[in-house]
């Protein structure tokens, strides 16, 4: 029996519109946090700086007193001290990157434009009104939002929570994923061939590698053979254990029966069954409760694909990030002629040349959905739509990027 297959965007759009709740939340150490997504506002509590600091080492003058000539060094503040001093007229106080600016003062002259002699400076180069002057919150004011909710976590991020005061901090719970390939002819890491017909499986841990690149904690199952008793009961546990479930098939008849079967007997919600794409057009989607069961293609190089565009678009929407595909524009470098009917994504190199962002196939194997390697050196994905047969060289095009 035929299948239809419905647009591509309307199974992705499926997919958003399926997804109720964020992920849970957890709260953790900030050193611990790299790599973890926000799941709060991070505000300022208060101005920063709180008062008026200077940002090199010099004098703290009234502006217009450096038409006197000369001025009085009246105080002297160490930085790190609460006291600022007070500038009267016709005088300067000495002060240093990070103090606070004293009581009247409203420029700061650096050691390099003053001679000191007896006690005073003698101007040698004037400066601006409020040269080397930090303003009350020139970093941030109170109340500003710093870091928003759903922000991956880096170095810089770390480092304003703590200048902010924090130690601990609410991130999103690492989406835990189970994975299950099935199929008689895969063989396992280690396994010898005994046949032409055996294939060793890599799309499970490539997936994985994805998956666990997205910031996920991941389970890898045992490979399972052709056996529906052992198939439902692994994807039970699966279950149980994880919010996601991603299975990929070994290719035969029999995987993708047993599947189905499962499903059905299970209270299910379908969300995707097939997409009107190139690769992983038989891509199946369903939600029990708050979880999610993937049924990928048993090729690793379209299960990598339908990963990046139908899993991490979930996970992003999961902690609070966009959910549509990162797509930018560029210019296609070659002639490229379309293979197949449906919209496809192609692995592709991005290049920037002559400021403009160039897209080629240079080194990426023309074939099946079965040649991993084409997702080798860091490549995006050229997508072409379904009426579009060619494209030449020098026309604009749509590119995915990969999001890891």
């Amino acid at each position: 029996m035929s299948h239809s297959f419905p647009p591509f965007d309307e199974t992705l759009k499926a997919l958003e519109n399926s997804i109720q709740t964020e992920i849970g939340i957890e709260n953790i150490f900030i050193g611990d946090a790299l790599g973890r997504f926000l799941a709060v506002d991070i505000v300022a509590p208060e101005n920063n700086p709180t008062h008026a600091t200077s940002s090199m080492d010099g004098y703290a003058i009234r502006f217009s007193d450096q038409q006197l000539g000369s001025l009085i060094i009246s105080d002297f503040i160490p930085a790190g001290t609460e006291t600022h001093g007070i500038v009267h007229k016709g005088e300067c106080v000495k002060t240093f990157t990070g103090t606070l600016m004293s009581e009247g003062s409203d420029t700061l002259i650096p050691i390099e434009n003053v001679d000191v002699k007896e006690g005073k400076i003698h101007i040698t180069s004037a400066v601006s009104k409020g040269f080397a002057v930090r303003p009350v919150g020139e970093n941030y004011k109170a109340g500003e939002v710093l870091i928003k909710k759903g922000t991956k976590i880096g170095f810089a991020e770390i480092g304003v929570m703590a200048e902010v005061g924090m130690v601990q901090v609410e991130v999103f719970m690492k989406p835990r994923i189970a994975i299950l390939s099935t199929g008689n002819e895969i063989l396992d890491f280690g396994e010898p061939k005994t046949s032409y017909a055996q294939i060793r499986s890599s799309n499970h841990v490539t997936v994985e590698s994805i998956l666990r690149q997205l910031g996920c904690e991941t389970m890898r199952f045992k490979l399972i053979k052709d056996d529906r008793d052992v198939i439902e009961q692994q994807l039970r546990q699966a279950l149980m254990w994880s919010d996601i479930v991603i299975t990929t098939g070994g290719g035969s008849v029999g995987d993708f029966d047993y599947l189905q079967s499962i499903l059905t007997d299970m209270k299910i919600e379908n969300i995707i069954d097939g997409s009107y794409m190139k690769p992983g057009r038989h891509i199946r989607v369903v939600k029990t409760g708050h979880k999610y069961i993937y049924a990928l293609p048993g090729f690793p190089y379209s299960a990598s694909v339908c990963t990046f565009l139908f899993i991490a678009p979930l996970l992003r929407k999961l902690r609070a990030q966009t959910f549509a595909l990162p797509t930018i524009k560029a210019f296609m470098g070659e002639l490229y002629k379309k293979r197949s009917k449906f919209v496809e994504f192609t692995a592709c190199n991005l290049r920037f040349t002559e400021g403009q962002l160039i897209v080629d196939l240079h080194g990426k194997k023309e074939g099946s959905s079965a040649i991993l390697n084409n997702l080798l050196d860091n490549p995006v994905l050229l997508r072409v739509e379904k009426d579009v047969q060619k494209i030449e060289k020098g026309e604009m095009v749509d590119v995915v990027l990969l999001d890891l």
